[in-house]
């Protein structure tokens, strides 16, 4: 199957050649149905009333489209409009907003801010083998996201609006970076030692050195690894030999720029969501020899058995 390389490619523009290359992706093998399970009963349903693309199962007696059974049920967004938005947010670095995918893809805002959550919903990791392993290096650093950074406080000289101390009301990011492999991170309600260790425990291999800043919060946890070695940003040290926590911290730079420059604000009922995305992109970047197509055709094959409504 062809990976389309280029934006002009007619998967991007043509509904047949969009469902043709879905369901080519999709059933590399034959088509199998969404519903059941079932390849020897299935056939082509011929007919206008039907419109293309449909299938019978004689094994479980329903219809279906390429559409069931993933992000692109009950949508009446065509698909090649679908595969595009998958394309463009597969393929900007820091994110692409809502307002963008509405003014490309010719789509209602509203459309684009759920299309935009379906994709992310298909970006996330459902491999949640450990990460590391062998003596290798796992970086880990925490980011608070968001917040208003600043409080009013009353004196004796009247009212005024000040910088809060401490992280205030920002939400809170634990990422852990495999060093020339995947990123995972994950939203947290609180920055605990038992938090953080807990997160650790499930996705790092023990075997592994795991590299952190000086922070309170990491040798509980750093005991039960093969190593634990740190640099001190206080003292101003940021690497020492191949001891460093840069490849995390660019990470969080790039995720940083991308919720305050293109997305400007998320909730926190929704960072899960965004995490998935930059995490999806950094684990399947340029640097591992995956480009924009091949990124774009994973994130399709991952929106197979997931759902996500309105409610």
């Amino acid at each position: 199957m062809k990976t389309p390389t280029a934006l002009s490619d007619p998967v991007y523009s043509d509904e047949n050649a969009a469902r043709a290359h879905l369901e080519a992706l999709r059933w590399p093998n034959g088509v199998t149905c969404p519903l059941c399970g079932g390849v020897d009963k299935v056939k082509a349903l011929q007919g206008k009333s039907m419109g293309p693309g449909w299938y019978w199962c004689g094994s479980c007696g329903d219809k279906f489209t390429v559409r069931v059974g993933s992000v692109f049920e009950r949508s009446h967004i065509p698909l090649h409009k679908w595969l595009l938005g998958f394309r463009l947010m597969a393929s900007s670095k820091k994110g692409i907003s809502a307002h963008q995918l509405h003014r490309t893809l010719g789509i209602t805002y509203k459309s684009a801010w759920f299309m935009a959550h379906r994709i992310r919903e298909a970006m996330a990791d459902t491999d949640q083998t450990p990460m590391g392993g062998d003596g290798s290096p796992v970086e880990v650093d925490e980011a608070y996201i968001g917040g208003s950074g600043y409080e009013l406080k009353t004196t004796a000289a009247g009212s005024k609006w000040q910088p809060k101390r401490g992280h205030g009301d920002k939400m809170m990011v634990v990422t852990l970076v495999e060093r020339g492999g995947r990123a995972r991170s994950v939203k947290v309600d609180n920055m605990t030692a038992e938090t953080v260790s807990n997160i650790i425990a499930r996705n790092v291999r023990q075997d592994s050195r795991l590299m952190t800043d000086e922070s309170s919060i990491y040798p509980g946890i750093g005991r039960k690894m093969k190593s634990h070695e740190t640099v001190h940003h206080k003292r101003k040290e940021y690497a020492r030999g191949d001891v460093t926590t840069n490849t995390v911290e660019g990470y969080f730079s790039i995720f940083k720029r991308g919720m305050k420059g293109v997305y400007q604000h998320c909730s926190e009922r929704h960072l899960q969501r965004y995490l998935s995305e930059f995490d999806f992109r950094y684990s399947n970047r340029a640097a591992l020899d995956i480009d924009d197509g091949e990124r774009t055709a994973l994130a399709i094959k991952g929106a197979e058995g997931k759902r996500l409504t309105y409610r």
